[in-house]
């Protein structure tokens, strides 16, 4: 077992669940008007994005290091009747990636205290999308109010830093969003806290 993988199950062993299973309100927003079709939810945790989007018709791959995490999403998935549009996999990214390409491919806060190589998972997610199709990437634009208890550190890359790390050729992306937004939530542990969100939604050209 990785060190990924270890520290993700223990993540999620720690408690019956982690998440809200409510959909992340950023991809809500930018979702609600599209057609469906192929989606790539990478990091989907106990799977509550890709439900909300299967239920709208979007064919969906979710992927994430954690077993127990994609145990529990596959199981919500077939209580609420989409197990049919899920494709739940486990990829230790980017080491492993997904096969095919999507008209979405969403990266919800894939942020990791670990020493994962994100720029590396976002350049593929890049190249995953299709001609007209959306690399939507949420991320916290600032350290929560709650830290992870075991002790790791990590750094929350700025909105710049994300964009400018994936080097997109701006001959073939359009920039459709990229701004920061306050909002209101809860930490994990259910008490409301503040939240800072970089949105970034970039259309691929060709």
């Amino acid at each position: 077992m990785s060190e990924t993988v270890e520290f993700w199950e223990q993540h999620y062993g720690a408690k019956d669940r982690v998440w809200s299973g409510r959909v992340n309100v950023r991809l809500a927003e930018i979702v609600e008007p599209l057609p469906p079709g192929r989606v790539l939810d990478l990091g989907c945790g106990e799977g509550a994005d890709a439900i909300w989007l299967a239920r709208r018709g979007w064919q969906v791959v979710a992927v994430d290091v954690s077993p127990t995490a994609l145990a529990r999403a596959a199981e919500d998935a077939a209580a609420a009747g989409v197990a049919e549009r899920i494709r739940f996999e486990q990829h230790d990214l980017p080491d492993t990636f997904p096969e095919g390409r999507f008209d979405l491919v969403s990266a919800q806060f894939f942020h990791s205290p670990l020493d994962v190589d994100r720029t590396a998972a976002l350049r593929r997610a890049a190249d995953a999308v299709t001609a007209g199709g959306l690399l939507v990437i949420v991320d916290h634009g600032a350290t929560p109010e709650w830290t992870w208890k075991d002790g790791h550190q990590h750094h929350l890359p700025s909105l710049q830093e994300t964009l400018t790390s994936l080097a997109l050729d701006p001959a073939r992306w359009e920039r459709l969003r990229a701004d920061a937004v306050e909002r209101q939530g809860q930490d994990p542990d259910g008490q409301p806290t503040t939240w800072l969100d970089n949105v970034m939604v970039l259309r691929r050209l060709g």
